[in-house]
């Protein structure tokens, strides 16, 4: 199969519901000097705005921006977690999603009814995730621990399982944002190497990260976000230079 994902026109708005019940201060001076109170003052903004891009096998894209300027959110409505309310996106190929790792667990299970959880999250059946249960585990180095409710984890045995999970598959089209942030320095080494070997099987890699020198070994195309808008898109090292001097210095 030949992976692709195509953008057309995407548009995504969110609502912020600003102050929608007074505490009980403002209830008392809003009924002293008589003034009126707003319930349900809504404000709305784009996310993303007018997004077109068509990206094809062997395409390694970058994603760079200021914070809050769309960039997580272009991942998860490419991996369906949000619905455009304008446009449409077209895909093809098995979607591995590295993002928010471990969003799915229930706390009060143990680490091993965790996988099948996020397995079936990850849209892998229970037979698909049987297959991979040992390999996972040996993978995330958590022993006995396996068996432990995942509320009792530290911060680096939850991200071992998890990124474990995501990993044991080899995807049409990988979906990065700011790769492994927690764990030890034995586990961070091995999960790279996994990472380059997932780059490398993968046809389609999109990567969001504050690391610019990331962007510009990994990817062979960029594009920048600012506002939710797609301001420019072209060479990785040219589209870095451009953040750094037109986006960013202007911050």
């Amino acid at each position: 199969m030949n992976a692709y994902i195509n953008l057309e026109d995407v548009s995504l708005k969110f609502r912020i519901y600003r102050n929608p019940t007074p505490s009980l201060k403002e209830s008392f001076i809003n009924k002293v000097f008589k003034k009126d109170h707003r319930v349900d003052e809504v404000l709305e903004f784009y996310a993303l705005k007018n997004i077109s891009l068509n990206i094809k096998g062997g395409d390694r894209l970058g994603i760079v921006g200021l914070n809050g300027a769309g960039k997580s959110t272009m991942l998860k409505t490419i991996a369906g977690i949000y619905t455009p309310h304008q446009g449409r996106i077209s895909m093809a190929g098995q979607v591995t999603p590295l993002m928010e790792l471990g969003a799915g667990f229930h706390p009060e299970q143990t680490g091993r009814d965790n996988i099948y959880l996020n397995g079936a999250l990850l849209g892998h059946s229970v037979k698909d995730m049987q297959k991979r249960e040992k390999a996972i585990i040996e993978f995330s180095e958590l022993g006995e621990f396996i068996d432990l409710p995942v509320k009792y984890y530290s911060s680096g045995m939850y991200i071992r399982l998890a990124f474990s999970i995501a990993t044991m598959t080899e995807p049409d089209i990988l979906i990065m944002d700011e790769i492994l942030s927690a764990g030890d320095a034995h586990f961070k080494q091995k999960a790279s190497e996994k990472i380059k070997q997932l780059i490398n099987v993968s046809q389609i890699v999109v990567l969001v990260s504050h690391n610019l020198q990331q962007i510009e070994e990994i990817c062979n195309h960029a594009i920048v976000l600012h506002k939710g808008e797609m301001v420019n898109q072209g060479d990785p090292k040219e589209m870095v230079s451009y953040y750094l001097t037109e986006i960013a210095k202007a911050k």
